[in-house]
Order: structure tokens, then C-alpha cells, then sequence
């Protein structure tokens, strides 16, 4: 029995060193269908991340040049709102409605002007009443305190009475705002 009991060990051992065998080969396999499985990942993260790359690059590429036809769109856009704006226009209409006042003024001093001064009124009023409807509104200034946010002082003038001190007292030329912002200051004197 001692001679079939020790066969039974060998026997054993020999299973279990087989066993170790197969699964070292089992692990060594495994190992190199796992290195393999990794390479293949690698591989594929390189070539994903190689897509990945050429798609930012893409998007990139896009969104430069839709924000170049942006900036291009917008400066086109500001050059044509800058050539249609009317203040350009209404400024340099405003000398022509001083002559105006200036013709009047005139005509009041001839004896027989008064048709001339009727027409140059009615032309006066037809173009004063179309820079109205764009928005120009004269400043009154005349009896009001000097506001230096709205009248130039040209001079000082002795005021005819003491409530007139620090007051406009005449215009020599009328200020205008366009849409509420001031365009020209009136020029003015004051009392003192």
C-alpha cells in the first residue's frame, strides 16, 4: 500500500504541476491576448484621437471663418448706416437756416419787402417744419437761467432788469438738438 499511496502522490503532483502549467500558459496567453487587446485599443484611441484632432481642426476652421464673414458683415453694415445717417445732412443744413433768420432780420428793415419777406418766411417754416419731422428741435434759450450744458456765453451784457441776472438775454444763434442730443450749443449773452 505504501507503494501505490506514493504512486497516488506522484500522480497527484504531477496534476497539480500540470495544472500550474496550463494555467502559467492560460496567463501567458491571457497576457498576450490582453497586450494584444491593448494595442489594438491603442490604436484605435490614436486613430480616434487622430479624428477627434481633424474634427477640432475642422470646427476650428469653421468658426474662424464664420466669425471673419461676421466681422466683415458688421463693418459693411456700420459703413452703410454711417453714410445714410441724416446729422451729416441736418448739420449742414444749419447754416442755411441761419442766412435765413439773417434775411429776415434784414428784410424788417426794408420799407418795402413785404412780399419778399413772406416767401422767405414761408420757405423758412416749409424747411424748418422737415428738420422737425427728423427730429431737430430748436433750444430755447431766451429768459431762461444759463444752462452750460445747452448755451455757449458769448458775452455779457448790463441786464435790463435785476431779474435778468444770470440770464439769457438774447441768442445770436440759435443751438439745435437732433433726437435729444445736443448737435449745436446756442450761443448767447447774458445778463450781468
Amino acid at each position: 500500500m505504501n507503494l501505490h499511496h506514493a504512486f497516488e502522490k506522484d500522480n497527484e503532483k504531477q496534476v497539480v504541476d500540470n495544472e500550474k502549467k496550463n494555467i502559467d500558459n492560460g496567463n501567458e496567453s491571457i497576457t498576450e491576448d490582453a497586450a494584444a487587446d491593448k494595442n489594438a485599443e491603442n490604436e484605435t484611441s490614436e486613430q480616434s484621437a487622430d479624428e477627434k484632432m481633424a474634427d477640432l481642426e475642422n470646427k476650428y476652421l469653421r468658426l474662424a471663418a464664420e466669425f471673419d464673414n461676421y466681422r466683415k458683415r458688421t463693418a459693411r453694415e456700420r459703413l452703410e448706416f454711417m453714410m445714410t445717417a441724416g446729422e451729416d445732412l441736418i448739420c449742414g443744413l444749419l447754416p442755411v437756416i441761419d442766412d435765413f433768420e439773417r434775411a429776415i432780420k434784414a428784410i424788417d428793415e426794408t420799407d418795402d419787402a413785404k412780399a419778399i419777406r413772406e416767401g422767405v418766411e414761408l420757405i423758412y417754416n416749409k424747411l424748418f417744419k422737415y428738420l422737425e419731422s427728423c427730429g431737430l428741435k430748436k433750444i430755447d434759450a431766451v429768459g431762461k437761467a444759463l444752462n452750460t450744458d445747452e448755451h455757449e456765453a458769448v458775452t455779457k451784457f448790463p441786464a435790463p432788469a435785476a431779474d435778468q441776472k444770470g440770464k439769457v438775454i438774447d441768442v445770436i444763434q440759435h443751438g439745435y438738438t437732433l433726437n435729444g442730443k445736443i448737435i449745436r450749443y446756442a450761443k448767447v449773452v447774458v445778463g450781468e
